[in-house]
C-alpha cells in the first residue's frame, strides 16, 4: 500500500482544468447511473463547533474507489489551525484490499469541491462574467475563485466576510495568484446587485444571501450547506431561480439548501450530472437566475483520489508499506 503526504500531493494536484475534468467525469458517470453512492455518515461535535463526515462512492468500471474522512471544526482559527482536515483511502474494487492512503489534511476535498463549483458555472453561468461576489473568505472561497477563473474570464471580484480583515487577507492572495485586484466589502447588498456569479462558501446557520438583492442573469453556487442546521440562501433566492440544480437530490433535500425549501419538489430540481450528460439543458438565456446547491458527493472524492493516485505514482512518489 502507498502512503502519500500532503506536501507530495500538492506538488502534482491543484485546481486546474485537468482536475476539474477528472471530477466532471465523475458527474458524467453519476448522471448515467453508473455509480454506487451511499448516504453520508456524519458525526457532530457541537461543543467544539465541529463535524466529521465519511463519504464514499464506487464508480463502475474503475479498479479502485475512495472512502474519505473529512472534518470541519470552525473554532480552529482561534487555535491557529485550519478549519478543515481529513484523509482519503483508496480500496481495490476487485479485492477490497486498501491500495493507498492520502494524508492530505482535507486538501483533496478542497480541490474536488472547487472543481464542482467550476462545473456548475460551466453549465449555468453566463458566458460573459464581469462581476463575481464570494461570500466567505476561507480556503474554499479562494479555491472556488481559482476554479471559476478556469472556466470563465473574471473582471472584478468582491469578497465579503463577517470580519473585514479576513476579506482583505483573501483579496491579497487572489491578487497574487489570479492577477485580479478584488474589493473587500463590508456591505453585501450593493455588490450582489451587480454580480453575474455569486459563490457562498460559509458554515452559516442563517441565510447570508437574499433573493431580493439578485439581478437578472445571476448564477449562484451555494456550497456551504452540507448539514441540516446550515443555511446560506433565503427562500426568495430559490423562488426567483428559473433553474435549480444540485449534486445529489437525496442529499440536497435532506441536508442542503433545498432541505429548507418545503415548497420545492424533487421533480423540479435537476442534478448536475444530468447537465453533464445533457439529459437536461442548463442556462437558457442571459436573463435567467440559476442556483446550484452543492452538498458534496463521494463520487467527487473517488475521482479526485484516482486522479491524484495516477499523478503521484507516475512521478514515483509515495511510501510503500
Amino acid at each position: 500500500m502507498k502512503i502519500f503526504t500532503e506536501n507530495e500531493i500538492k506538488q502534482f494536484v491543484e485546481v486546474n482544468l485537468e482536475s476539474i475534468e477528472a471530477v466532471e467525469k465523475g458527474f458524467y458517470e453519476f448522471g448515467k447511473g453508473n455509480t454506487v453512492t451511499p448516504p453520508i455518515l456524519r458525526v457532530d461535535v457541537e461543543e467544539h463547533h465541529g463535524e466529521v463526515d465519511v463519504k464514499t462512492a464506487y464508480v463502475k468500471g474503475y479498479n479502485m474507489f475512495c472512502i474519505k474522512v473529512s472534518s470541519g471544526f470552525f473554532n480552529n482559527a482561534s487555535l491557529g489551525l485550519p478549519s478543515g482536515s481529513g484523509m482519503m483511502l483508496l480500496i481495490s474494487a476487485k479485492t477490497g484490499v486498501p491500495q493507498a492512503i492520502f494524508l492530505d489534511n482535507g486538501y483533496l476535498t478542497d480541490v474536488r469541491t472547487a472543481a464542482a463549483g467550476a462545473i456548475a458555472a460551466k453549465y449555468l453561468a453566463k458566458e460573459t462574467v464581469k462581476n463575481v461576489v464570494v461570500i466567505g473568505a476561507g480556503t474554499q472561497a479562494e479555491h472556488q475563485l481559482t476554479a471559476l477563473s478556469k472556466v470563465r474570464s473574471i473582471e472584478q471580484v468582491h469578497i465579503y466576510s463577517r470580519k473585514i480583515e479576513n476579506s482583505k487577507r483573501l483579496a491579497e492572495k487572489i491578487n497574487k495568484t489570479l492577477g485580479i485586484e478584488p474589493f473587500p466589502v463590508e456591505s453585501l447588498k450593493e455588490s450582489v446587485a451587480l454580480a453575474d456569479v455569486i459563490i457562498t462558501a460559509t458554515p452559516s446557520r442563517e441565510p447570508v444571501l437574499k433573493g431580493e438583492w439578485l439581478k437578472k442573469g445571476t448564477h449562484v453556487t451555494a456550497m456551504g450547506s452540507d448539514a441540516e442546521h446550515k443555511r446560506e440562501l433565503d427562500l426568495e433566492v430559490l423562488k426567483k431561480a428559473s433553474l435549480v440544480v444540485c449534486d445529489v437530490k437525496e442529499q440536497a433535500f435532506r441536508l442542503g439548501e433545498l432541505h429548507h425549501a418545503k415548497s420545492l419538489s424533487k421533480e423540479s430540481v435537476v442534478e448536475l450530472g444530468e447537465l453533464v450528460v445533457q439529459k437536461q439543458n442548463g442556462r437558457a438565456n442571459d436573463e435567467e437566475i440559476t442556483v446550484c446547491d452543492l452538498t458534496g458527493t463521494g463520487v467527487q472524492d473517488t475521482m479526485i483520489a484516482l486522479y491524484a493516485y495516477q499523478k503521484l505514482t507516475e512521478a514515483g512518489l509515495g511510501t510503500t508499506v
